[in-house]
């Protein structure tokens, strides 16, 4: 017969929220730090996204940019606003990505 008291502890699983939590922090979400394009659509900012890119040849950097289509909810951006954007579910078909933050506001002259 075994002794209960010797014998170590079975190893259980996570339980669910710690699972859930778990995937969530190794599956976190694209951001992107970019400047208001154009603000003219109603709840929707683009957003352009500039990167270094070295050539594969001469090895020179190059400039690329990107556009992005986020949703402001509020219409809170202008035109030239340093923002964080976050990728998220599809609003409509170019919108995956929404405004988190308005990290630095444009000059108005």
């Amino acid at each position: 017969m075994t002794d209960t008291a010797t014998t170590p502890p079975a190893v259980t699983a996570p339980s669910g929220l710690a699972r859930t939590q778990e995937v969530h922090q190794q599956h976190r979400r694209a951001q992107k730090v970019g400047r208001v394009d154009s603000n003219k659509m109603d709840k929707t900012v683009v957003v352009t996204v500039d990167y270094v890119k070295r050539h594969p040849l001469y090895h020179k950097r190059m400039t690329r940019t990107s556009r992005f289509f986020a949703h402001d909810e509020n219409n809170l951006c202008n035109q030239g606003d340093l923002v964080r954007i976050e990728e998220i579910r599809p609003l409509s078909k170019q919108k995956r990505w929404i405004v988190r933050e308005i990290m630095e506001r444009a000059v108005q002259v």
